[in-house]
C-alpha cells in the first residue's frame, strides 16, 4: 500500500476559539400531560443546525471516480468531469480535495491539497486528462481513498469525507467488506447498469453517508446536480461528533424503544439505562430527529404533580474544540385522567415524525416484496401508504412524502422497471429517511426531502452551462448573509423556536413542606448534637468518681443522641439536594414510608432515653445533693426532649407527605 501522508499543511491558520453555543439547539415536541395509570408516551428531540455559513468545518474531500471502460458509455466521464468541475470551483482556501480514480486498480492522481485559485487550474487540468480504460473494483477505490483520509498529517477539525461514483457492478474486489470507520462515504450510482444495493450499503456502513440514484438522462448536467446537492451539505458543517444522549428517571419512567434510522445507538453501561445516539457531522440548518417512547410508571396512588420522566443532553465538537449542552428536563403533567380529545393528543410535529418513519417503514416493506417477484403486493403497500397520508394536516413534508410514493408506484409497474429504477430509488428514498438528509432518487430536483437553502443553492447553479461563471463560495456566503444583515438592520425581531411548554399545575404537596421539613431536620440535628456532646463532657471531681459512662441511662441518651443527630444532617442534606436540584433521588411512596418508620422509632428513642436520664439523674440528686454533674446532665436532657419535639413535627410532615401520595 502505498503511502499518502503527504497532504498539503492547511492555509488556516488558529485563531479565536468559534462560539459553539448557539450551533446546535435542541427542540422538544412532547403531550403535556399523561395519566397517573401507566402509559407509554412519545417524544420528539429535534437538534437543529445553525443557519449561519460564514462559520463552518474545513473540509478534506476525496472523490473516488470509476473510470472503467463502462463510464465511456454516452459521455458518461464527460458528466463526471463536469461535476467534478464544480466541486473544484466551489471549494475554498480552507478545504482541501484529492481525487482517486478506479478501473481494475486504484490510483491517487494527486494528495489532499489546498482549494487555492494556483491549485484549482492544476486539479482542473488533472481531471481533463482522466480515461476510460479496465475493469471495475469499486474495493480498490475506496480503500485508497479512505487510506488518503487516514494517512493524513493535519486532521484536527477537519470534517473527512468521501464522494464514490461507480456506474457498473464488481468485477474485482468485494467493497462490502471495507470499514469505511468514522469517514462518511456518499455514494452515486450512475446509471441503471449500477450496483444500487452494493452502493447503498457501503454507504450505509459510513457513518451519515448516503447512497444516491443518478438515473440516465439526456441532461448533460444531471451528475452534477447530484454532486452539488451532498457537495452544499459538505462545505456547510456547523457540527462533527454530534451526540444525543436521553437518561430516563427509573422512578418515573423506562425507555421503551428510540427510533434514530441508522445512526449507531449505545445503551449506558453504568447502570444508568441512557441511550447516545451519534450522528456524526450536521449541516446548516439540518435537523435530526429521534423518537423516543417512554413507559411511564404506575403512580396511580399519587395526586397529580409534574413529573420528570427523563433528561436529554447533547454534545458535539468543531473544529477540535468540545461543546456539552445544559441538561434539558422532559417534564410532563400527570393527573388521574389526561385531558380528552386533541387536548391530550401529541403535538403535531410527533404525529408528523411518527407518520414519517411508518412511511418509510412502508417504502421497505414494498421493496422486500418486490425482491420477491411480488409486485402487486407491494404496490398495495404503497397505496396504502399513500392513503394513510391523506389523514395528516397538508403541509410541504406530506405534500413531498405524497410525490415520492407516487413516483414509487410509477417505478414499481413491471419487473424491468423496477430493477432499472425502482430498486435504486427505494434503496436512495430509504437512505434518505434513515439518515434525515437529501439523496437524488434519480433526479436531484424532483424530491426535495430534506434539502437545505445552500443545496436549492447549488441546484441552480449546477444547472448554468459551461460558459457562464459559478459564483464562489465567498459570493455564496454574502448571498446568505444579506437578508440576515438587513434584517439586523432594520431591528426585525427573528422568532425564536418554541419548545413544547407544560403548562403550570400544582405541586405534589409532597413538596409544600419542604423547606419545613428541612428547617426541623436542621433544629433536630443542632439539639441533639447539643445534648450528646453536653452529657459526653459532664464529670464529677467527687470522692467516687463519678461520671456519665458509669450509668446505663446516660450511656444510652448520649447513643440515641448520636444516632438522631447523624440521621438529622443526612436528611437535611438530601432535603437541600433536591431543593437545588429537584431531579435529585425524586421520592416514592416507599421513600416516605421509610422516612416516617425512622421518623417514629428515633422519636420514641429520643423520648425514652431522655425520661431514662431525667430518672436517674433526680436519683443522683437525692443521694449526692446537686452538684456540676446533676446540672450539665439536666442541660442535655432538656436538649434532648426539645429534639424529641422538632423530630416528633417531622414525623408529622413524613406522614402527611405519605398521605398524600396514597
Amino acid at each position: 500500500m502505498s503511502s499518502f501522508n503527504d497532504d498539503e499543511e492547511p492555509l488556516r491558520k488558529p485563531g479565536p476559539p468559534a462560539r459553539l453555543t448557539q450551533r446546535v439547539q435542541l427542540i422538544k415536541y412532547h403531550s403535556p400531560h399523561a395519566p397517573l395509570a401507566p402509559n407509554n408516551q412519545k417524544v420528539v428531540l429535534d437538534l437543529k443546525g445553525a443557519s449561519s455559513a460564514a462559520s463552518r468545518a474545513p473540509l478534506d474531500l476525496v472523490t473516488v471516480i470509476d473510470v472503467s471502460g463502462s463510464m465511456d458509455f454516452e459521455g458518461r466521464l464527460d458528466s463526471a468531469k463536469k461535476a467534478l468541475r464544480f466541486i473544484i470551483r466551489k471549494l475554498t482556501d480552507d478545504d482541501r480535495l484529492s481525487i482517486v480514480e478506479f478501473d481494475y486498480e486504484a490510483t491517487r492522481i494527486c494528495p489532499l491539497r489546498c482549494a487555492t485559485e494556483a491549485a484549482k487550474v492544476d486539479l482542473e487540468a488533472l481531471v481533463g486528462r482522466l480515461v476510460t480504460r479496465g475493469l471495475t473494483n469499486i474495493q480498490a477505490g475506496l480503500d485508497t481513498g479512505l487510506s488518503v483520509l487516514s494517512q493524513r498529517r493535519f486532521t484536527a477539525g477537519r470534517a473527512a469525507n468521501i464522494m464514490l461514483l461507480s456506474d457498473g457492478g464488481e468485477n474485482i474486489g468485494d467493497a462490502r467488506r471495507v470499514d469505511p470507520g468514522d469517514v462518511p462515504v456518499h455514494t452515486f450510482g450512475f446509471g441503471s447498469d449500477h450496483d444500487s444495493t452494493l452502493m447503498g450499503a457501503i454507504s450505509r456502513r459510513s457513518l451519515g453517508g448516503v447512497y444516491n440514484f443518478v438515473d440516465e438522462s439526456n441532461k448533460p448536467t444531471i451528475l452534477s446536480e447530484t454532486f452539488s446537492q451532498i457537495l452544499a451539505g459538505l462545505v456547510t458543517i456547523v457540527a462533527q461528533d454530534l451526540e444525543l444522549t436521553v437518561t430516563p428517571f427509573l422512578d418515573e419512567a423506562t425507555i421503551k424503544a428510540v427510533e434514530a434510522g441508522t445512526y449507531p445507538r449505545k445503551a449506558a453501561t453504568d447502570g444508568s439505562s441512557s441511550v447516545a445516539i451519534q450522528f456524526g457531522t450536521l449541516y446548516s440548518t439540518e435537523e435530526r430527529k429521534v423518537v423516543v417512547e417512554l413507559a411511564l410508571r404506575d403512580h396511580s396512588s399519587f395526586r397529580p404533580y409534574n413529573a420528570d420522566v427523563a433528561k436529554v443532553q447533547y454534545r458535539f465538537s468543531f473544529e477540535g474544540q468540545q461543546f456539552t449542552s445544559n441538561t434539558e428536563l422532559i417534564t410532563i403533567h400527570r393527573s388521574k385522567r389526561a385531558p380528552a380529545g386533541t387536548a391530550g393528543a401529541p403535538p403535531p410535529q410527533v404525529q408528523a415524525e411518527v407518520a414519517r418513519l411508518k412511511h418509510a417503514d412502508s417504502i421497505k416493506a414494498a421493496m422486500d416484496k418486490a425482491d420477491g417477484d411480488k409486485l402487486e403486493d407491494a404496490r398495495n403497500v404503497l397505496a396504502e401508504a399513500l392513503k394513510a397520508l391523506e389523514r395528516l394536516v397538508v403541509d410541504p413534508m406530506v405534500d413531498m412524502l405524497r410525490k415520492e410514493l407516487e413516483k414509487l408506484l410509477e417505478l414499481f409497474k413491471t419487473k424491468e422497471i423496477y430493477q432499472r429504477q425502482g430498486r435504486p430509488a427505494a434503496i436512495s428514498s430509504i437512505a434518505s429517511h434513515d439518515r434525515q438528509r437529501f439523496t437524488a432518487r434519480g433526479d436531484a430536483e424532483d424530491i426535495r426531502i430534506f434539502a437545505t437553502q445552500r443545496m436549492d443553492t447549488y441546484l441552480e447553479q449546477a444547472k448554468q452551462d459551461d460558459d457562464k461563471p459559478i459564483p464562489t463560495a465567498d459570493d455564496d456566503i454574502k448571498e446568505e448573509l444579506e437578508p440576515e444583515a438587513e434584517a439586523e438592520g432594520e431591528a426585525v425581531p427573528r422568532p425564536e423556536p418554541v419548545t413544547q411548554e407544560v403548562p403550570a399545575a400544582p405541586k405534589p404537596k409532597a413538596w409544600e413542606g419542604r423547606t419545613l421539613s428541612l428547617g426541623l431536620r436542621s433544629v433536630t440535628a443542632v439539639l441533639s448534637l447539643v445534648a450528646f456532646s453536653v452529657m459526653l463532657s459532664a464529670m464529677t471531681s467527687t470522692w467516687d468518681g463519678d461520671s456519665y459512662g458509669l450509668y446505663e441511662p446516660y450511656r444510652y441518651g448520649v447513643g440515641v443522641n448520636a444516632v438522631v443527630c447523624f440521621y438529622s444532617i443526612a436528611q437535611a442534606f438530601a432535603e437541600i439536594l433536591r431543593l437545588v436540584w429537584p431531579t435529585f433521588m425524586p421520592r416514592s411512596i416507599s421513600g416516605y414510608s421509610c422516612s416516617l418508620f425512622l421518623d417514629q422509632v428515633l422519636a420514641y428513642l429520643l423520648i425514652s432515653s431522655s425520661s431514662a436520664a431525667a430518672s436517674r439523674n433526680r436519683l443522683w440528686a437525692l443521694r449526692h445533693g446537686k452538684d456540676q454533674f446533676d446540672s450539665e446532665i439536666n442541660i442535655a436532657v432538656s436538649f434532648s426532649f426539645l429534639g424529641f419535639l422538632a423530630l416528633s413535627a417531622n414525623a408529622l410532615i413524613s406522614m402527611a407527605n405519605l398521605f398524600s401520595r396514597i
